[in-house]
């Protein structure tokens, strides 16, 4: 059915849609016709027009809601992100294990070629692009068999991040509109991010290139060529610069002012030097420009001066510690140490229902983490970090379990 009377639903639409329950009554007559409507189908309806006015032709929208399917499992996985969820260390671990390093120095090797035309084009460090397709998708193995359409609309209904995810769906229409993929090649991770390197719908549209040549921007295939080029070529969007690192490692004197460390406040590394904040090596780190101190795991963790390169990875995925990872992970594939710096490995990580507590007695304590979303950010963070300046106790912005046992 083609999407010219809105008030009216497909029997494609109500046959996607969950089932009404186990003790709904009976209905006589056709189900397709008679099922009631629930969010997903009224999602689908009320999004119809908004597709049609921007564009979206009948044909392609038709299709694309053909195949939609509500996925549950969808939202679980969105409350229980690696990055959100798992200790600094514990994402570490993983992510900048020895079998990604030996695996990114192999892929380096055998895609040398186009990490060279890569690096000539766009300027873009070849260690960081592969750690990026490393933590994305271990290097191209793992490139997600979700369906990209259903993700996204899961999401959109799902109401907590609505506008962005319509948007990332509307975008999906927009790809398959020109051709650029098939529904059935559109698959990926539970987000809605595809390809090699991951891209949004969104971010595909705006930065992905086609560095075959082919008149194709392929970042499904199996030659990751065009994904790796469209990640440098995100990055180099966004800023990359290639006479900087991503952080340093380093150490800090005894009595450090840890309410230095906050998120926005930049010094020179000169100027952390003569505050005592020096390189693992024990020397100042060499001036890159201005660098906020990191302080993923509190007082008790390893330690990082940052520069504007943190922020363009942040444009990828906004977690510190996916961050941390990219950057080390591009200095073990490139022959640097470990991190030296130790990690207070004692402590857990906060659960989802802790995380929107914390934020919750923040909130009444006067400390305003700028919402209750269970996404521990910089303006929770910066509650935090006030709250124990309140208090007495050590203000590295740091949460584990014994501070909420404080708070309560």
């Amino acid at each position: 059915m083609r999407w010219l009377i809105p008030l009216l639903l497909p029997g494609a639409l109500l046959a996607q849609t969950p089932p009404a329950g186990p003790d709904a009554p009976p209905v006589a007559g056709t189900a397709a016709v008679v099922a009631p409507l629930d969010p997903f189908a009224d999602w689908k309806l009320a999004f119809a027009p908004r597709a049609l006015a921007a564009g979206i032709t009948p044909d392609v929208l038709d299709t694309a809601m053909a195949v939609l399917e509500w996925r549950p499992d969808i939202i679980e996985r969105d409350r229980n992100q690696n990055e959100f969820t798992k200790t600094v260390w514990d994402y570490l671990d993983t992510a900048v294990s020895d079998d990604r390093i030996t695996l990114g120095r192999q892929a380096l090797a055998d895609h040398a070629a186009t990490f060279d035309e890569i690096e000539s084009r766009w300027g873009v460090d070849r260690h960081v692009v592969a750690a990026i397709w490393g933590l994305e998708t271990s290097y191209g193995a793992v490139r997600g068999d979700v369906p990209i359409l259903s993700a996204l609309a899961t999401l959109a209904v799902d109401g907590r991040r609505r506008d962005l995810f319509e948007e990332q769906f509307l975008a999906a229409l927009t790809i398959l509109q020109r051709g650029e993929a098939t529904a059935d090649q559109m698959v990926g991770s539970w987000a809605g991010a595809m390809g090699h390197t991951q891209f949004m719908p969104n971010s595909f549209l705006a930065n992905a290139v086609d560095l075959t040549g082919d008149g194709r921007r392929d970042i499904w295939g199996d030659d990751p060529s065009d994904a790796l080029a469209s990640a440098a070529a995100y990055l180099a969007g966004f800023g990359w610069n290639p006479a900087q690192p991503w952080g340093v490692e380093v150490t800090l004197p005894r009595n450090f002012d840890y309410a230095l460390a906050r998120d926005g406040f930049r010094l020179t590394p000169g100027a952390w030097a003569t505050l005592g904040v020096r390189g693992v090596d024990g020397l100042p780190v060499p001036n890159h420009g201005p660098a906020q101190l990191l302080l993923p795991g509190g007082a008790q963790g390893a330690a990082f001066l940052i520069f504007r390169n943190f922020q363009v990875i942040e444009r990828y995925n906004p977690a510190d510690a996916y961050v941390i990872a990219v950057g080390h992970l591009a200095d073990r594939l490139r022959g640097g140490p470990a991190i030296a710096g130790g990690w207070p490995r004692g402590d857990r990580a906060l659960t989802f229902d802790e995380r929107v507590e914390l934020q919750e007695r923040l909130t009444a304590l006067g400390f305003d983490p700028g919402g209750v979303d269970g996404l521990v950010g910089p303006n929770t963070i910066a509650a935090l970090r006030a709250w124990q300046q309140a208090n007495g106790r050590v203000p590295d912005g740091y949460a584990p379990p014994q501070v909420l046992e404080a708070m309560r």
